[in-house]
């Protein structure tokens, strides 16, 4: 079981900070490795060619180590989410009789991408509800999510675990589901990757998309993706010259190439090399693989029952522990409280 962590961060000792579904404090050691950045940048002699890609080397070697992936290149560094799922969206072909299905109230950067594609195409989107009722919810709510996958569907985009309220989505089951009606599973994993085990080799997701600042534990405006094979042939959102084939021959750069990077390393984000971002998440992903996501997991266990035991002695509603992660979820206010607050407000 992982002890106390606090003393890695700078965290004042008055403040006990619990909302990483927010945002992550930061550590110390990224602290560190994100000023030695800054120095560093400020003198550019002392950056070499090789410095351009071999960070980013190392951070796709670590981000396939947490999420069990076998081949670091399926991996790219992005700024964020949408631009993640931009990649995606503009590589997908659809028909006005395909269909979309998301899980309802999804965060905004997993829903406006299916709704523009929605409004350019014409595709479908089938949005999933919650059950009404609290007994068994999350069991429900992926046995609504599994039976409205159909021959229609042509994609499947949610989190693994809802971002409101830590609802566990059954992604092996949905999985063996798209994969029987040929359709895409594309993962946000924002709210889970680096806090909740994922294993890329039983949950083989088409796409997964990572922001770095919640439970990577590390800087914003920079994160991961995973790409597969469909969209091994794809064309990228913007046209940089580093995710061009021979990029790393600095001496041939105005040989323009037609031929992107195989594979996945095509939609890597232009200046992926930040000599300040690309350190920093490197060394928070050094943190986490050090921690173990199975460890973190047991940890917020550890130190959430007692109090999530008292709020519902209180009448707050929770997502049943068989249905939801230990590192995120949501206290929905009994129906007495939540009428007289908004008559306050």
């Amino acid at each position: 079981m992982l002890p106390s962590q606090k003393s890695k961060f700078s965290l004042p000792q008055n403040v006990t900070y619990l909302n990483c579904a927010y945002m992550s404090p930061m550590l110390k050691r990224v602290e560190k490795a994100g000023i030695d950045g800054i120095l560093r940048k400020r003198n550019p002699s002392s950056i070499s060619i090789d410095d351009f890609f071999h960070t980013g080397e190392l951070l796709r070697k670590e981000f396939a180590r947490l999420i069990s992936a076998k081949d670091p290149k399926r991996i790219v560094i992005i700024p964020s989410v949408s631009y993640g799922l931009a990649n995606v969206t503009r590589n997908i072909k659809v028909s006005k009789s395909d269909k979309i299905i998301l899980a309802a109230e999804q965060f905004p950067s997993n829903y406006y991408p299916w709704h523009s594609m929605h409004s350019e195409k014409g595709v479908q989107l089938d949005i999933i509800n919650p059950p009404d009722a609290t007994e068994n919810r999350g069991k429900k709510w992926n046995e609504k999510i599994l039976n409205a996958i159909n021959s229609s569907t042509r994609v499947v985009a949610l989190g693994h675990v809802h971002w409101a309220d830590g609802t566990l989505f059954d992604l092996q089951a949905i999985r063996k589901r798209t994969r029987e009606v040929n359709a895409l599973l594309i993962i946000d994993g924002t709210q889970s990757i680096g806090a909740l085990p994922f294993n890329m080799k039983t949950l083989q997701p088409d796409a997964l998309v990572c922001g770095g600042y919640k439970w990577l534990m590390g800087p914003y405006s920079i994160g991961l993706a995973y790409y597969g094979e469909y969209f091994d042939q794809g064309k990228p959102i913007e046209e940089n010259w580093i995710n061009r084939l021979h990029s790393e021959d600095f001496t041939g750069l105005v040989n323009y190439q037609e031929n992107y990077h195989t594979g996945a390393l095509r939609y890597e984000v232009g200046e992926h090399s930040n000599f300040i971002l690309a350190p920093m998440m490197l060394t928070a992903l050094q943190q986490i693989n050090e921690w173990k996501p199975d460890q973190i997991q047991r940890y917020c266990k550890k130190i959430s029952t007692r109090a999530i035991d008292q709020l519902r002695d209180c009448g707050y509603w929770i997502e049943d522990e068989r249905f939801r992660s230990h590192h995120l979820f949501g206290i929905r206010l009994p129906k007495m409280f939540r009428s007289k607050l908004l008559k306050k407000n």
